[in-house]
């Protein structure tokens, strides 16, 4: 049975781990292979050469958007990977090896990055196109890092791997990134290799243009898709839980099992990714399954999520929510009756690259919740030059969300729970499908209202 299998940073970070719990665990001989593996860099390092993904701490990169010297800062990097090196030389990496390839994959990046900075600094060009490449540059040497690490300690240990560098460093070719994955694997036997492949992927649109952090998911969704497998699956470092284990304690959540693409999409409208939902959905158009497992607990079958899975009873699946959102209120009273009202806020927020998570309407005023983030200067002064009151306020989102939780007191039960806890809730909705109910409440009782909903609807 041919798996595609992506396998996190923090879980790379611990390869004795994915060696006896996903590579060596329960196989041997040739039950070893028909795997393809699908790797991202070892944790953290992405943020030295980018940024740091949660605080904005400036990498490598940053360094050349700011048009300073940048050698000292990737020397810096370079020596950090082969401190990881060191980490791994007792599972049988050769470190000699490893520490010279890095040193030459540095060298190279840094030889392209010279003539990036160069063409920028002669002021011919637009920034946006160098920056890119020069971003894309950067982001691929985590991933061949530890792509090749792992072909080494398996190969040192007798085990037939073969490196699938898909980050074209050295392959000029002018391929599009399905063509380059197509490319890359149409002359491999599935049934005598195990494939490490990394999780960046080159190819003429720019993965990082569209996806940014989130390209090894896509990856390894395209590699899916380009190979069809029998299934899919995601190593993470921890289960796809009912609620975040780390609010509600371990003791008072479970793996979901089982759940469908819909589900999976709602959790990731309010940022608890299962999947990045743009590499869901060629592996939901394809019906190809995907599994969500736990690194740590490899005897534990995980959830798996379908195209159709319903659930057979009545049950919430997932209790989650986010408190990074605000909610804008536009308030006018001409219009109550009036059509077009919602079409022109929506293009406003069109018009500035902006989605929203939720909508409430009453006779003179709709309300939107949309990411912090996205919440700037430009898009309140747009609203407020068009309409009488532009409210701004910070919340809070929980949603009860499940593939069948359409039953009657579900809403009452819910409200009641958090009434019982003294948290207010200051709007509340779902849509005629049912699959995820949202509350809105305020930021200092987000996490009292997970554990409230948690207790009433689990326990």
């Amino acid at each position: 049975m041919l798996t595609v299998e992506k396998i996190g940073g923090t879980s790379m970070s611990a390869f004795g781990d994915v060696l006896n719990n996903i590579i060596l665990y329960n196989r041997t001989g040739a039950e070893l292979y028909n795997r393809i593996f699908v790797v991202s860099a070892y944790a953290g390092v992405t943020n030295w050469l980018l940024e740091n993904k949660k605080t904005g701490e400036p990498g490598v990169y940053h360094r050349i958007t700011e048009h300073k010297k940048f050698h000292q800062s990737l020397k810096e990097v370079s020596v950090k990977l082969k401190a990881l090196n060191r980490k791994y030389e007792a599972l049988g990496l050769d470190l000699a090896v490893a520490d010279a390839f890095i040193e030459q994959r540095i060298q190279d990046a840094q030889t392209y990055l010279n003539s990036l900075t160069n063409i920028l600094a002669s002021g011919y060009v637009s920034s946006e196109n160098i920056l890119q490449a020069a971003r894309e540059i950067l982001a691929s040497i985590g991933e061949t890092h530890s792509a090749f690490n792992a072909v080494n300690i398996l190969q040192s240990r007798g085990i037939n791997a073969t490196l699938v560098d898909l980050s074209g460093f050295h392959d000029h070719k002018s391929y599009t990134i399905d063509q380059r994955i197509r490319h890359a694997f149409k002359k491999i036997n599935f049934a005598d290799t195990i494939c490490i492949a990394t999780g960046y992927a080159k190819g003429t649109e720019g993965i990082m243009r569209e996806f940014d952090r989130g390209y090894s998911e896509v990856t390894f969704s395209k590699i899916a898709v380009a190979v069809k497998p029998q299934e899919a699956i995601i190593h993470k470092e921890y289960h796809l839980c009912t609620a975040d284990p780390t609010m509600v304690g371990v003791e008072n959540c479970f793996p979901v099992g089982f759940t469908n693409y819909d589900v999976a999409d709602q959790l990731a409208d309010v940022g608890m990714e299962a999947i990045h939902p743009k590499a869901s959905k060629p592996l939901e158009i394809n019906k190809i399954n995907l599994r969500i497992k736990n690194t740590f607990e490899p005897e534990h079958p995980g959830t798996l999520i379908t195209e159709d899975y319903i659930s057979p009873q009545k049950r919430v699946e997932v209790i989650t929510g986010t408190e990074k959102v605000v909610m804008i209120d536009i308030y006018d009273p001409l219009m109550v009756g009036a059509a077009g009202y919602d079409l022109d806020i929506m293009k406003t927020f069109y018009d500035l690259g902006i989605s929203y998570s939720f909508k409430a309407t009453s006779a003179n005023s709709i309300s939107v919740v949309i990411w912090e983030k996205d919440c700037h200067k430009r898009l309140i002064q747009d609203l407020e030059s068009k309409y009488e009151k532009v409210t701004v306020e910070q919340m809070a989102m929980v949603c009860i969300i499940g593939s069948n939780i359409d039953q009657p007191g579900l809403l009452a039960k819910a409200a009641g729970a958090l009434a019982n806890d003294g948290i207010n809730i200051k709007s509340a909705g779902f849509a005629l499908r049912k699959v995820n109910i949202q509350f809105l409440v305020g930021r200092e009782d987000f996490r009292g209202a997970i554990i409230a909903l948690n207790k009433t609807l689990f326990f």
